[in-house]
């Protein structure tokens, strides 16, 4: 077989339609989040809000980081009509994608100088409306592929989020801009269309969503344990009370309950993995803006590399993280992203020992972003095979949220550190904490090593649908 015939089959998995599908779903998850985060910033501060005003205005973030606590609703609760319609998952994508334009177009028709309250009301209505969207994607999306075909699902996600992310900001400044006088003054006019813009580009979501298929979820075992815990409380309380008691409590205790329960005293193991997975990239990235600026990197510079290039190295790492996952399984890729994540972070200590040069800095945010690229599509990969049929949204709602404790502790003393020992030892450090991740993944593909059988089942499951 020629090199490439292989190339255009190890391509092929990004033609499939349900890797098409995400991509979509993709840019109308991420095409909320900016317009709650930096794009609102600016356009209160042009409109002349106070600088304290616009740090409360922040906290909205909170419910991103709170959206396991109503994620046993999308993973049990069907909504009237639309579920019958549309299935469970599709139902709660379109009841959040359409509540999202309400809450935007709400954003748009909103003065911040005459009532700021309106706008944060609708910015949070706006934020739990996409979380809860993250929320129905992810599960939608491990519900409708096997584990082999999860980081290419995952990459194309990541490549739809991240230009949706571009348009709600450049894109969003850009109309704004536009809409505005040319003298550049502020213009609440300038504001509200590009808002209103952006309300209509989440059709996109919402047509991606009408036009997918749902996926088949086994819920029979949740459902046959929830009915066993009714008629064993229907036995002291009256039949209401049981039927809500057994409901909240399969919905918001079972799905922790049968992750430790499938993974025994392991689970703790693997906990301890998902935690530590990602702390070198983050502890490292909390400083590299700061770093780039101590080294006389100008704005121009950091925006170009940083943010564009930058961009464009993670979505290449992520496609190639697809790839090699779907050729060579995904412990293995688990293994080769922290490797490769806590290895470039060597880059930066030879920049910081070096100092400012142009060309240097591109090496190391290219070789930083595509490994950390070809990791985050392997992580998640690895993260949606923790997840059980039945309970898929509240578990990775929950695994999503503990990848990121740890590390963001850590990364806390970050600035401390470098005060004390300077960015070369910081840099070098960075490194080091990757290495033990290592340890811990051979640990876990010990204890539950993927099976010839199970690799061929999804693989068998795979072409059956291209």
């Amino acid at each position: 077989m020629s090199f490439a015939l292989k190339v255009k089959q190890a391509l092929s998995v990004y033609c499939h339609r349900r890797v098409l599908i995400l991509l979509l779903l993709g840019f109308s998850s991420g095409l909320p989040l900016m317009l709650v985060f930096s794009t609102l910033s600016f356009w209160l501060r042009e409109a002349g809000i106070d600088r304290a005003a616009i740090g409360y205005f922040s906290w909205i973030a909170l419910t991103y980081a709170v959206k396991w606590i109503w994620s046993p609703l999308v993973d049990r609760l069907s909504l009237p009509l639309l579920t019958g319609w549309l299935g469970r998952r599709r139902s709660w994508m379109l009841l959040a994608q359409s509540t999202l334009v309400v809450a935007i177009l709400g954003m748009a028709h909103s003065d911040p100088q005459q009532n700021i309250t309106a706008m944060a009301l609708f910015a949070l209505l706006v934020a739990f409306a996409s979380a809860t969207q993250d929320i129905v994607v992810d599960a939608f999306r491990i519900d409708s592929a096997p584990e082999k075909m999860q980081a290419a699902l995952a990459a194309s996600y990541q490549i739809g989020y991240r230009s949706a992310m571009i348009l709600a900001t450049a894109g969003a400044l850009t109309i704004a801009a536009w809409a505005s006088p040319e003298d550049g003054s502020y213009s609440l006019m300038g504001w509200q269309t590009a808002y209103m813009a952006m309300a209509g580009m989440m059709f996109v979501g919402l047509i991606t969503t009408l036009f997918a298929t749902e996926p088949v979820v086994d819920t029979r075992e949740a459902e046959t344990e929830e009915l066993k815990l009714k008629n064993r409380l229907a036995e002291k309380y009256p039949m209401w009370a049981a039927s809500s008691l057994s409901w909240v409590y399969s919905a918001a205790v079972v799905p922790f309950a049968d992750f430790f329960k499938r993974y025994g005293k392991h689970a703790l193991l693997i906990l301890a993995l998902i935690s530590c997975y990602r702390i070198s990239d983050i502890v490292m990235g909390i400083m590299a803006n700061v770093f780039y600026v101590d080294m006389g990197f100008s704005k121009e510079e950091i925006a170009f590399l940083s943010k564009v290039y930058g961009l464009i190295m993670t979505l290449v790492g992520g496609a190639v993280g697809g790839l090699l996952v779907s050729k060579y399984g995904t412990m293995k890729i688990l293994f080769l992203g922290a490797l490769l994540v806590a290895t470039t972070n060597l880059t930066f200590a030879l920049q910081a020992w070096v100092g400012y040069n142009v060309s240097l800095l591109t090496v190391a945010i290219a070789l930083d972003n595509l490994s950390a690229g070809i990791a985050t599509a392997a992580f998640i990969a690895y993260l949606s095979s923790l997840t059980s049929s039945g309970h898929t949204a509240t578990q990775y709602a929950l695994l999503s949220s503990i990848m990121l404790l740890f590390p963001k502790f850590v990364a806390g003393f970050s600035g401390e550190y470098v005060d004390a020992f300077g960015y070369v030892s910081f840099f070098i450090t960075c490194s080091l904490i990757g290495f033990p991740v290592l340890i811990l993944i051979s640990m876990v593909n010990r204890r539950f090593p993927a099976t010839k059988k199970d690799e061929q089942a999804e693989s068998t499951d795979i072409k059956a649908e291209q």
